[in-house]
């Protein structure tokens, strides 16, 4: 995840430091076999520096642009490719004024041709490296990265390709790792240094667990399922970024990160102990096995659980440095990609607002083109028409008796986080067998505006009740069991 804007332009004129970012943003890979429905996934926090940041949910049409360059903002300037195909994003509320000609930090998307991106965790690059490969000022960013890639690929292995493209020809500014996907398979890729990248894909059986070091390790330099810059094994090897490289293990992530930090070891360690716990592991290893495989398969549900986790319980809870779910959270998405279903319904974004645990992930048909005027409004200054706000607001308004709110929101989240998904699943059979593909279309849009719709609806109602709980509480009088259970009890439909 990303740096603020002013951070983020500041560590551009720096380009001295090792990393520009804020360390933010966790991140779980499952693959088909994995998964308790065959479907695949890519879903991550989106992690920021500061509490009250609007997102937005965005379409872009195709188009084909005229110009010849394309300025993107930060210095960097390329060709304009000829054609730009369609694509959802999940832009900065500021996105346009920050950079009339770019689109900032776009973060997550799906494009016509059914590929998806996330993009970035944020990731350290070690000081050997960089002095040897220095990062790009006007380099590949997160703020770019899927504004330039997801309009011009086809297949998440071209994804791979063509930022690797890009970064051999415009270098990178920044340590990343990201996540390309289609109905064949899944792609993680990490940038390691100003040209230097490696991409892997992940394995039907297996999951990763991602949080803000790089993470590829172990793997063969020669194998298809891998892919690389030009020169990486003889770079590392000129360079001793290892002691021994070995091209049928090659350690990408030794070579270019900062192993054994515990902000992201501790992580990776409760996210797998989480999903396997029958592997026994030490909390404060340098670095946690890249592909595992989970005890038992993975659902919406159980990723949900894995994104909003903090230490409760386990071994780290008083000394853990970095859990998963933090207050700084904007957003978090959770892309499902379904081969077995119509193309037209094949990719689902569940997608939340604000802290995760204190949200709900609402199903997004790939098929939209519009959204509400709640989810495309919001600043960084509190709006109670804003989807974000309302959602963030749930977090503010529970701080402010934990003991009591926090299980309130919990419990009716609960309850309507399965509802949710309970009449997805029901519309979801009920889309597939429709055979006039225009009609499958519009129904699972509309649909998807109307969960989202509801969502916003319900945070309100859930915000309207602890306000009015927090005034009466200020009234100074003291109210029977009866009259407080009254009181936050949401109205039934």
């Amino acid at each position: 995840m990303k740096i603020n804007k002013l951070s983020y332009l500041i560590s551009l004129s720096l380009i001295g430091a090792l990393n520009s970012s804020a360390e933010a943003c966790s991140a779980l890979i499952v693959g088909k076999s994995a998964s308790n429905n065959h479907s695949m996934f890519i879903a991550r926090n989106e992690d920021f520096g500061d509490n009250n940041w609007a997102k937005h949910l965005v379409y872009h049409p195709s188009e084909e642009p005229t110009a010849k360059e394309w300025n993107l903002g930060d210095g960097l300037v390329i060709p304009m490719p000829k054609k730009l195909y369609a694509y959802s994003a999940l832009p900065d509320w500021d996105a346009k004024e920050s950079n009339k000609e770019g689109k900032y930090f776009e973060e997550r998307g799906v494009n016509e041709f059914n590929v998806a991106l996330s993009a970035t965790n944020s990731a350290d690059v070690n000081e050997k490296a960089n002095k040897v490969d220095p990062l790009v000022k006007n380099g590949l960013s997160e703020a770019l990265i899927p504004s330039i890639i997801l309009p011009q690929i086809k297949t998440a292995k071209e994804g791979v390709e063509l930022l690797g493209k890009y970064l051999k020809d415009y270098g990178a500014s920044e340590g990343n790792i990201l996540y390309f996907a289609d109905e064949k398979e899944i792609w993680m890729m990490e940038i390691g240094s100003g040209h230097h990248w490696i991409a892997v894909k992940v394995p039907d059986d297996a999951y990763v667990m991602v949080a803000n070091a790089l993470r590829i390790h172990n793997v063969d330099l020669d194998s298809p399922d891998v892919l690389h810059s030009e020169g990486l094994y003889e770079f590392v090897e000129k360079n001793k970024l290892l002691d021994n490289p070995n091209k049928k293990s090659f350690n990408f992530a030794k070579a270019f990160g900062v192993l054994g930090d515990t902000y992201n070891t501790h992580r990776v360690w409760l996210g797998q102990k989480m999903l396997s716990p029958s592997i026994k592991q030490s909390e404060n290893e340098a670095i946690y096995p890249l592909f595992q495989k989970p005890d038992s398969p993975i659902d919406i549900t159980k990723i949900k659980q894995v994104l909003s986790a903090d230490f409760n319980g386990t071994i780290l809870e008083k000394d853990g440095k970095r859990p998963m779910r933090v207050e700084r959270q904007l957003e978090t998405h959770i892309i499902e990609i379904r081969p077995e279903k119509p193309k037209a319904l094949q990719i689902v974004t569940w997608q939340s607002l604000g802290v995760l645990s204190e949200s709900l992930v609402v199903p997004l048909y790939s098929t939209m083109t519009k959204y509400p005027n709640s989810f495309v409004m919001g600043t960084d200054q509190y709006d109670p028409n804003s989807a974000y706000w309302q959602f963030r607001s749930l977090t503010t308004l529970a701080n402010t008796n934990a003991q009591k709110y926090y299980p309130f929101i919990h419990k009716n989240l609960a309850v309507e986080q399965k509802d949710i998904i309970e009449r997805f699943n029901q519309v979801d059979k009920q889309l597939s067998a429709i055979k006039a593909v225009p009609m499958m279309k519009t129904k699972s849009a509309d649909f998807s505006v109307k969960e989202l719709n509801h969502a916003y609806d319900f945070a309100k109602s859930l915000n309207s009740k602890i306000m009015t709980d927090l005034t009466k509480m200020s009234e100074g009088k003291k109210y029977t069991e009866k009259e407080q259970k009254a009181i936050l009890t949401l109205p039934k439909e």
